[in-house]
């Protein structure tokens, strides 16, 4: 591995693996309730963000993205960003992912403060230790599902190959089709595996079913559901279906750039378990 960039100055030394409370009913196969773990009181915190405000200044209007979150994310834990659109769950994700920068507060990833780094240092951040899940796909379409997911793999330090990475979403038998071959809902694992094909220790997924029908959403937030439990990946969702909720350790209610509430499920429903 090269240099770490001098903004950040990331270790080369990653975290993986499953949550230290993991036990055979988290797995959540067939059906079964996933038992909430108390991951807040066992596991590392990988985000904490303090006193988070972005303000957006189109001529004279200001819009306050963010208005004053504080929040802490932890190794291996599924969470839940709720709220409508325009409450700022989206700004709150960029800036965690290092895809925008606050107006004011403090953002740390483990022990390196995200915020005041130079470009080359952020670019490393995202390369080597985040993955993104976006509502529309970004796929190249001129490229098979393979080639997309090496896109990734080429550049990473420690990935998993391509084929591996799709075979963990259930495309196995795809890896050669083009996007225009594809359903949606086939396009949108192809992005999943694409983002976990890097082994990134934190997963964040922006309205990942938003484009998506009820039983194709389903889909893929069961591979989402299975790259937290079986890499150990900590995930954040954000979405405006309530239903989604029911999936997460912890579930953030976002408001008007604030966060509204915050609640912990006692148990945890697979994704097969979701109707909306």
């Amino acid at each position: 591995m090269g240099r770490a960039p001098s903004g950040l100055g990331f270790s080369p030394i990653r975290v993986r693996g499953r949550r230290p409370t993991d036990s055979p009913q988290s797995l959540g196969k067939n059906g079964v309730v996933i038992a909430a773990k108390d991951v807040i009181s066992t596991s590392t915190a990988v985000f904490e963000a303090k006193g988070l405000t972005k303000v957006y200044r189109m001529g004279e209007v200001e819009v306050h993205a963010l208005r004053g979150v504080d929040l802490e994310l932890y190794q291996g834990e599924f969470v839940v960003l709720l709220g409508p659109s325009g409450s700022g769950k989206s700004t709150l994700l960029n800036i965690l992912g290092g895809l925008d920068a606050p107006t004011a507060g403090t953002v740390r990833f483990r022990d390196h403060e995200l915020i005041g780094g130079d470009d080359e240092g952020l670019t490393h951040y995202r390369r080597e230790h985040v993955g993104f899940i976006f509502q529309f796909y970004n796929l190249i379409p001129s490229l098979t599902a393979r080639e997309n997911v090496a896109l990734v793999t080429e550049i990473a330090d420690d990935p998993m190959s391509p084929e591996e990475a799709l075979r963990l979403v259930g495309l196995g038998d795809r890896m050669d089709h083009f996007p225009s071959q594809m359903s949606g809902g086939e396009q949108q694992r192809v992005a999943v595996a694409r983002a976990i094909a890097k082994r990134p220790d934190v997963l964040l997924c922006d309205e990942p079913t938003g484009a998506l029908d009820v039983n194709t959403g389903v889909a893929v937030l069961e591979v989402i559901e299975r790259a937290n439990r079986e890499l150990g990946t900590t995930t954040v969702v954000i979405t405006h279906n309530a239903v989604i909720a029911d999936m997460a350790d912890r579930v953030i209610s976002v408001s008007d750039g604030r966060i509204a509430t915050v609640r912990r499920n006692d148990h945890r429903a697979t994704a097969a378990q979701l109707h909306w």
